[in-house]
């Protein structure tokens, strides 16, 4: 009877140790995950220095959708003076429908998003020398990207597409502009991005 015990507790504890090794080792996403993710680029040259910093942050509300916000910061400044910014606002939502790889390692994405965005200008030379002005502009986008987990809970985050973008500007002194891109067949290499996208899921 006791070795019985024995045995029976020795199973279970090893039946434990490879369930919580499975859990250690499972990738991509499941409901509940929270993930915060973000990008940087910066750019030094003889004509324009700049800089973009876009973090967000997401729920999965089932395995395969989920949903979050996003900041967008940059800044430039050109050879003449010249300065520029931005800073941006807005939700997303986004659809994992493809999983790669033995262990689901790569996780291909779709994404929504709808935003807000002010701009600003502040010219060196000229009659509006030193003067700022701020602009307005309502934004939306369909992306395509993929995630690669290189741990269970680390990824690294590549922008393959831009399949839409729209953009309707409220500029200070001007009337409104809107631009529509489309491109249904058009991809990036995601080797040759300035930017670098990490992500971390808990």
């Amino acid at each position: 009877m006791k070795k019985i015990i024995l045995t029976v507790a020795a199973v279970f504890v090893l039946s434990f140790a490879n369930a919580q090794d499975d859990a250690k080792n499972v990738k991509g996403f499941s409901k509940g995950d929270m993930w915060a993710e973000g990008s940087f680029s910066f750019r030094s040259g003889d004509l324009v220095d700049s800089w973009a910093f876009n973090p967000k942050i997401g729920y999965m509300i089932d395995n395969k959708w989920g949903i979050g916000g996003k900041l967008d910061f940059s800044g430039a400044k050109q050879a003449n003076g010249d300065k520029s910014g931005a800073f941006g606002i807005g939700v997303f939502a986004r659809n994992y429908f493809l999983s790669l790889g033995a262990d689901k390692a790569f996780q291909v994405f779709g994404e929504l998003g709808l935003g807000y965005s002010a701009l600003t200008d502040e010219p060196s030379t000229g009659p509006n020398a030193g003067k700022k002005s701020t602009n307005s502009a309502l934004n939306a986008n369909i992306d395509l990207g993929i995630n690669y987990f290189f741990t269970s809970h680390w990824a690294a985050t590549f922008k393959l597409a831009n399949i839409l973008s729209y953009n309707n500007t409220n500029p200070e002194n001007g009337t409104n502009s809107s631009d529509l891109n489309v491109n249904v067949n058009l991809f990036n290499n995601i080797f040759a991005q300035p930017q670098f996208g990490l992500l971390y899921k808990w």
